[in-house]
């Protein structure tokens, strides 16, 4: 799926659409399995070598970047992919939106993000997945690393928010030896006397209209609502890792290579 995703689409380029079904998704997965394997090897053997770049996101803002996908037999024309990594911020739809502009001129770059958050701001996850979908943009969850000479993907992780900005992508793989994990919306509200925006502030849960608003945005991109009302069914600071079923149930996208 990683390799027929990287060789086909282009940056606005084609108009894939999401997996509806677990048999759809399994069906285009199945047709690119077998040239998949290098892929799902490395995810296998770097799911621990992603903890060093993971544990520096969960500060850092996220960043997008477009690097060069190494697979056995492309030589000197491998394709590019974008990196996305790093905490979703207000900023970052308006960030991907730049870097996209500028890197379309790329004609290497393929219409394929790897992306690796533990989440961040709501409201701009969901514009970054709007962004994601109007560029017709397809999303593995994973980090990308170089190892033993070979540069690709390793395993990484979209938490909390992140899974709104992962919605948006018109196809999305969820990679085995990758997580991805719902947690309940909480604002936080500042003190007074502090910055908005202070992580020291008071922490309210959601409003039930911005849940009423991701449950539509969800069905806008053809995932289960469901998913929506289990987050915010979680006790306040509980992490629900999802399961393949899970995933597959909800529409969330393909569970396995």
């Amino acid at each position: 799926m990683v390799e027929h995703l990287v060789y086909t689409e282009r940056v606005g380029g084609s108009s894939p659409s999401p997996p509806t079904s677990r048999r759809q998704g399994e069906g285009v997965l199945g047709a690119a399995a077998r040239k998949l394997l290098w892929v799902a090897a490395l995810l296998a053997l770097a799911s621990g070598a992603i903890g060093g770049a993971a544990a520096r996101a969960e500060q850092a803002p996220m960043t997008f970047r477009a690097v060069r996908l190494d697979t056995p037999d492309c030589g000197l024309n491998c394709p590019e992919v974008i990196v996305a990594d790093g905490v979703i911020e207000e900023g970052t739809p308006q960030a991907f939106v730049d870097f996209a502009r500028d890197a379309s001129l790329s004609q290497r770059l393929r219409s394929v993000i790897f992306i690796n958050s533990p989440g961040g701001n709501v409201v701009a996850s969901m514009e970054l997945g709007i962004a994601f979908r109007r560029l017709r943009s397809a999303a593995i969850v994973a980090g990308f690393a170089s190892q033993g000479g070979r540069s690709g993907p390793v395993s990484g992780q979209c938490l909390s928010a992140c899974v709104y900005a992962l919605m948006g992508a018109f196809r999305r793989v969820v990679p085995s030896a990758s997580r991805v994990g719902l947690h309940r919306m909480s604002i936080v509200q500042p003190e007074e006397g502090e910055a908005r925006g202070a992580a020291s502030g008071r922490r309210d849960l959601a409003d039930p209209r911005l849940v009423a608003v991701l449950a539509k945005y969800a069905a806008r991109m053809g995932v289960d609502p469901a998913l929506v009302w289990c987050a915010e069914s979680l006790s306040p600071g509980v992490l629900h890792v999802l399961t393949p079923r899970e995933i597959a149930r909800w529409r969330l996208g393909a569970a396995r290579l």
